[in-house]
């Protein structure tokens, strides 16, 4: 879902709208007023922003709007990113999978932006990341660029991720539909059998893809105990290790003597 030019309270609608279906994510940006004419103000106006949001894995929030031309009006125009935001996603899935990443540089690239009214500097962007904002920068040479993506979740979770979002909404639909073919046969060993026989499948193409490093599904005696039988129940446990994107690369440079093996630096 694409936010446009929503204020904080259909923000708040939305981030509620996505929540409850739980198969989308509502893409975000502040209000003009917060990044448009605010020169040095920026960078706080859009945590003030995102702090009256709350916290939300099925949410996403950028860092402004762009200015472009508008060919249908034959205008320029600003325009909030989050609709650019929603589109490299869309792309990434396409391309890829809906599990990689949005960001960066090979697949975070904006499109017709002439100038963004908050370029936001390191600094900035660190502030604005560390509080759950996406940056959107022009860097000299590469364009205009998504250099984030995080959710709106406030604590530390493989969810505060995008492509980590994403790709539980597709497993998610998938094994739904999985376990929807058992309602109404019977709680046996047959039954929970055919359960994994489907799942696993699904999942080690998932694995294959790189969406993540490793699954395990129980649908057993363990977690199908008497109890839950008797209750009409049937449980069907799905643990996976999602892989993760890069946010931070570190690179160190040794000077090695001439002379001096590799090894004995390496250890």
């Amino acid at each position: 879902m694409v936010g446009g030019e929503a204020s904080a309270t259909v923000a708040l609608q939305l981030i509620a709208i996505a929540e409850g279906r739980k198969d989308v994510v509502a893409f975000l940006s502040p209000e003009q007023s917060d990044v448009v004419n605010s020169e040095g103000t920026e960078a706080d106006n859009v945590v003030d922003f995102r702090n009256s949001l709350g916290s939300s894995s099925y949410a996403v929030l950028d860092s402004g709007w762009k200015y472009q031309y508008d060919k249908y009006n034959d205008v320029y125009r600003y325009v909030p990113l989050n609709g650019d935001t929603a589109g490299v996603t869309a792309a990434t899935e396409a391309n890829r999978d809906a599990w990689f990443s949005p960001a960066g540089f090979n697949r975070g690239n904006f499109r017709n932006v002439i100038k963004l009214p908050f370029n936001p500097r390191k600094s900035e962007r660190d502030t604005l990341y560390k509080n759950g904002v996406n940056p959107v920068t022009t860097f000299m040479g590469s364009g205009t660029v998504l250099f984030g993506d995080k959710t709106l979740l406030a604590k530390p979770s493989a969810f505060d991720r995008i492509n980590v979002r994403r790709l539980f909404i597709i497993m998610e639909k998938a094994i739904s539909r999985f376990a929807r073919a058992q309602l109404f046969e019977f709680n046996d060993a047959f039954t929970r059998a055919q359960f994994v026989g489907a799942v696993e499948p699904f999942l080690r193409n998932v694995q294959g893809r790189d969406g993540i490093t490793d699954f395990k599904v129980v649908c057993d005696d363990s977690n199908n105990t008497g109890d839950v039988v008797d209750r009409n129940e049937f449980i069907g446990d799905i643990y996976v290790k999602p892989n993760r994107s890069i946010n931070f690369i570190q690179l160190n440079f040794v000077a090695v003597r001439s002379g001096v093996a590799f090894s004995e630096v390496i250890g």
